[in-house]
């Protein structure tokens, strides 16, 4: 694994950072990519989530919303994985994932930007919910329905029950897919104009979009980018960079994958039919 060192401040002694991260989390996937392309040396804390280690009180206290990753950097506390990326990009500069011209720096802006608005939550987590993790959530019955309730956020909890409840025909499931088709498309626009999302150089906002483009191939849901050659393209040169392997491969539990292949080949069919439909 690839592990991180603060750089040691004269008179103090070297901080290891510690990542507290979950193996097949989006957002931890995130955030070990850019921990990997700029070679810092990082502190694993693992927690499953299936067992609700994330909701345990010791957590909470650094990261009250419940969510992974959380970055610790000595005694500064991190949550939100965009929010950790620009930290990783301002305490260790080189190599720089964000672009010096400022118009292509708020591209990448507007582009980490929009996940956290209408792409993680609505989008990817609704589909990765209601084709495959839902199931687990069903078998548990009375435990699953209590980490439902510990969802925080009232919609969130509302919209993951309904996901969970009614699978691949709950309205929220259509409207996700819908949104990823049109992301696919808006990737590949961009992508006719430069080589990567938001400019010419590889940066954040590759970062932040790789776990996206897994989590498909992961659901074995990779053909939603259909003729989308460009978008192909990027993402088996996102593929292709050591910071890849390191950081989502490495990590992949099989329990997951095989549940989310099986499930991904069961609920294609009812994704076509929404996507020709839209």
């Amino acid at each position: 694994m690839t592990c991180l060192r603060s750089e040691s401040v004269k008179g103090e002694e070297e901080t290891m950072l510690a990542l507290y991260h979950n193996d097949m989390s989006l957002c931890a996937q995130k955030v070990r990519l850019g921990l990997a392309e700029k070679g810092v040396e990082w502190e694993s804390h693992h927690l499953v989530l299936r067992a609700g280690e994330h909701q345990q009180p010791w957590y909470r206290k650094l990261n009250r919303r419940a969510v992974v990753p959380t970055l610790v950097d000595g005694d500064k506390v991190g949550p939100e994985s965009n929010v950790i990326l620009e930290y990783l990009e301002e305490a260790y500069p080189d190599p720089r994932l964000l672009p010096q011209d400022p118009y292509d720096r708020a591209r990448v802006r507007l582009w980490t930007k929009q996940l956290d608005e209408d792409i993680h939550d609505a989008s990817a987590a609704v589909l990765s919910f209601g084709i495959a993790f839902r199931h687990p959530y069903i078998a548990r019955g009375d435990l699953g329905q209590k980490m439902l309730e510990a969802i925080p956020n009232m919609f969130k909890r509302e919209r993951r029950r309904d996901v969970i409840e009614k699978g691949p025909e709950s309205q929220h499931f259509i409207i996700a897919v819908q949104r990823m088709v049109l992301l696919l498309d808006e990737m590949e626009e961009a992508l006719a104009a430069h080589q990567w999302l938001a400019c010419g150089a590889y940066t954040l906002a590759d970062i932040a979009f790789t776990p996206y483009l897994a989590r498909l191939e992961h659901l074995g849901i990779l053909d939603m980018i259909g003729e989308r050659e460009r978008v192909g393209d990027w993402y088996r040169r996102c593929k292709a960079r050591p910071s890849f392997y390191e950081s989502i491969v490495k990590w992949e539990n099989a329990n997951y994958l095989d549940l989310m292949r099986r499930q991904g080949a069961e609920a294609w069919p009812r994704l076509e039919a929404i996507i020709q439909a839209h």
